[in-house]
């Protein structure tokens, strides 16, 4: 097998970094195709849009208040400072994507100010459970990749690494949602054990702590992998991307009822509530573009 780190950043922020040519699979993809397999071609070959809700947006807006406070000194990163980065993130977002701003107009009961106000609540739960001024993350929304099976890339942002004075590994994923029931949580650890796997390829050290920071509940949920667990997750991987390339070559993407089909934007083109996919594309020039770090997965991945 062979490894390749395509970004690594000890601060701040890392670019984007060009798709290579050939397979490639992401911990949002995978999982979709676990949880529903038309789900899969719907979003990564159909590639259909999907509005994002308030929850997710939310997400969205609370990860990036997140990630600019590591940028303050460490005596700043206070509770006051953190809902001051609040608007201003708010703005940047809304000048990137406009028409988030549509989002309070279909949904009347809720306005800017209550929606911010309750950005600032997750961020009061965060320093419930973490004290900023005493971290200084190595690592912040990086992208990070490795080959497997000598072809498949698989790639991801972590949200934040640490890095202890031993060299321990701990990455750390903000949730926006509530600390989950059974199901979500284990797409949760699937997610981080997808980051690890890659951590382990790329610098030969098995994370010590996978951690999960549930900021509406103010809880922590901290998992220890090994490295054999980590070599079966990998041979997982394989045989699911391989099972992604049969349905691929079939063109047979099965829906997957579940309680987490009332999450979904695609319902009316779901042969389970009557509806009808439209036509497979022609995959070989489907453009396929690089997976962007986001919080608008629905409550599968942030609740």
């Amino acid at each position: 097998m062979t490894a390749e780190m395509v970004t690594k950043q000890t601060t701040g922020r890392s670019p984007v970094a060009e798709r290579p040519p050939g397979p490639s699979l992401s911990p949002s993809r995978a999982a979709d195709f676990k949880t529903c397999p038309l789900l899969y071609r719907f979003r990564s070959i159909d590639r259909l849009p999907e509005r994002p809700s308030l929850d997710q947006v939310r997400g969205t807006l609370v990860h990036a208040v997140l990630e600019r406070l590591f940028d303050l000194p460490a005596p700043a990163r206070t509770p006051t400072a953190a809902g001051d980065l609040v608007s201003p993130e708010w703005d940047r977002l809304v000048a990137d994507e406009p028409e988030l701003t549509g989002l309070f107009a279909d949904e009347a009961a809720v306005d800017v100010t209550e929606f911010l106000g309750s950005a600032r609540r997750l961020l009061d739960g965060y320093f419930t459970v973490e004290d900023p001024r005493r971290l200084e993350p190595a690592e912040r929304e990086t992208l990070i990749s490795t080959v497997v099976d000598d072809e498949l890339l698989i790639r991801g942002y972590i949200d934040r690494l640490d890095v202890a004075p031993d060299g321990a590994l701990r990455v750390v994923d903000y949730k926006t949602g509530g600390a989950p029931r059974e199901a979500f949580e284990a797409r949760a650890l699937f997610q981080l054990k997808f980051y690890a796997l890659v951590l382990w390829r790329t610098r030969g050290v098995v994370p010590k702590v996978l951690r999960l920071l549930y900021l509406k509940d103010a809880e922590i949920c901290d998992y220890a992998p090994d490295a054999d667990e980590l070599a079966r997750f990998e041979r997982t991987l394989v045989a699911l991307w391989r099972a992604i390339e049969q349905a691929t070559t079939n063109q047979d993407f099965r829906p997957k009822p579940s309680r987490l089909c009332d999450w979904c934007s695609h319902q009316a083109l779901c042969p389970a509530f009557g509806g009808t996919p439209p036509p497979f594309p022609d995959v070989a020039t489907t453009v396929v573009i690089p997976e962007q770090p986001s919080r608008a997965g629905g409550p599968a991945e942030d609740e």
